[in-house]
């Protein structure tokens, strides 16, 4: 075999092994996935943002052709699973199913244990308002009542919420910057013993979502003035938004996405993104979500990247105004 031939050949063959491993790349692209997904919720088990992954993770599976198991990695407001996320493969297998304190954190810690480009976009899931409650026979009928009361006792009037890193505890910073409003802040460990503070009547407001107060609006132990969200929540129609009363513009909601690792391949996370966008429109889903007072999105990677672009900038000023510190 003269040398020209001989190169030739060898040249063909490097071509055919080049494209048989191009094949199985595609192949094994084409066939995730192939194994469980784990989606990781950086909260305890039993909050909002649990149940709602909870849901979405029982559809996302079937649709996927997988299952979806839920892994709360819960600690130190949702930095330590989504640091466990970001290290991890970015192979579709490991997803983040996080909330607004993602927007917060950055604000609020020295330094996160992840960078800040770790994580990628995939999908805003929900939107959610929160309600502005007070005692059931508290003096106070509407929030310009309270409002009213708050400039006439300065230092006076305080409220509650689950820690600093909550938007429970950033909605009131920001009514209060907005009206330039003299209040002392009462945190506690965790929302649920801080709506309890306000039944008892220990702390006067808080803000805190419509899922964790409605059933106890109805139920006559609390009363609520207004709502955070742009418009008047379907769960409370007869409450009044925040912005159609004291401050024009006033939103303040808490929000659910997904996330993946970044680098994760273009085609894994497309399907994820399909998958994910017609979970979010099944029907039984849908109901779920707005029974606890929340609006289903579902968005592009692009659109849930804008809006937490918009999101980090609103609550990074909050935080550097009020000079808000960890608890």
């Amino acid at each position: 075999m003269t040398a020209s031939k001989f190169s030739l050949g060898r040249r063909a063959l490097m071509t055919a092994l080049a494209a048989a491993l191009a094949s199985t790349a595609f192949a094994a692209h084409a066939a995730y996935p192939e194994r469980p997904i784990t989606l990781v919720v950086p909260y305890a088990p039993g909050g909002a943002a649990d149940t709602v992954a909870r849901l979405v993770a029982a559809k996302l599976g079937p649709k996927l052709g997988t299952t979806v198991v839920v892994d709360n990695r819960a600690g130190a407001s949702g930095t330590i699973g989504v640091s466990y996320v970001a290290k991890a493969a970015a192979d579709g297998y490991t997803v983040l199913y996080d909330a607004t304190p993602y927007s917060i954190n950055p604000h609020l810690f020295p330094r996160l244990p992840y960078a800040a480009d770790a994580l990628q976009p995939l999908s805003l899931v929900l939107l959610a308002a929160n309600a502005l409650i007070v005692k059931a026979d508290s003096p106070y009928k509407t929030v310009n009542d309270l409002v009213a009361a708050a400039k006439a006792q300065p230092g006076k009037i305080n409220f509650a919420s689950g820690g600093s890193g909550t938007v429970q505890r950033l909605a009131a910073e920001l009514l209060r910057q907005k009206l330039n409003l003299d209040m002392v802040h009462v945190p506690y460990k965790s929302g649920g013993p801080a709506i309890t503070a306000i039944m008892g009547g220990q702390v006067d407001f808080m803000f805190a979502t419509v899922a964790a107060t409605s059933p106890q609006i109805e139920a006559g132990k609390l009363r609520a003035l207004a709502v955070s969200s742009p418009q008047r929540s379907p769960r409370l129609p007869d409450v009044p938004t925040v912005a159609e009363t004291v401050v024009p513009g006033y939103e303040a909601l808490e929000w659910n996405g997904m996330f993946l690792p970044a680098k994760t391949p273009q085609d894994v996370a497309n399907t994820l993104q399909k998958a994910l966008a017609e979970v979010v429109k099944d029907p039984e889903l849908q109901q779920r979500i707005q029974e606890m007072g929340a609006q289903p999105v579902g968005s592009s990677p692009a659109e849930f990247a804008a809006y937490l672009k918009k999101e980090d900038a609103k609550w990074g000023e909050v935080v550097r105004k009020g000079n808000i510190k960890l608890d």
